[in-house]
């Protein structure tokens, strides 16, 4: 009697499992199709990223060192233009003091002369 009650118990416990496991297996099937519907998002995706990834390395990445290449020809220019500047600077300079040499030379033969 004790077996029968226990078992009866059992089989009340079993019976009171059976719904919620068929909502489990309702929920796991809904899980199932909501994966599959993400199946083909996920492989657009990548192919999205694979062709974002192909762009910068292909155009971007190339882009970006012509522009830089340009702008190293724009300063190896100006370098060389500042050089030259440079020169006419201390030119200007050595022509000052060559004049002020001149200058007092001339002082000088006219207190010989």
């Amino acid at each position: 009697s004790t077996m029968q009650s226990e078992i009866n118990d059992l089989k009340s416990d079993i019976n009171d499992l059976k719904p919620q496991f068929s909502d489990m297996q309702s929920e796991i099937n809904d899980l199932k199709s909501d994966i599959n519907d993400l199946k083909p998002q996920f492989s657009d995706m990548q192919s999205k990223l694979s062709s974002i990834h192909l762009t910068l390395e292909n155009e971007t990445n190339r882009n970006i060192k012509i522009v830089a290449e340009g702008h190293l020809d724009l300063s190896r220019k100006l370098d060389d233009a500042l050089k030259i500047e440079n020169e006419k600077e201390m030119l200007l300079i050595r022509v000052n003091i060559l004049e002020n040499e001149l200058r007092k030379v001339k002082e000088q033969l006219n207190h010989i002369a």
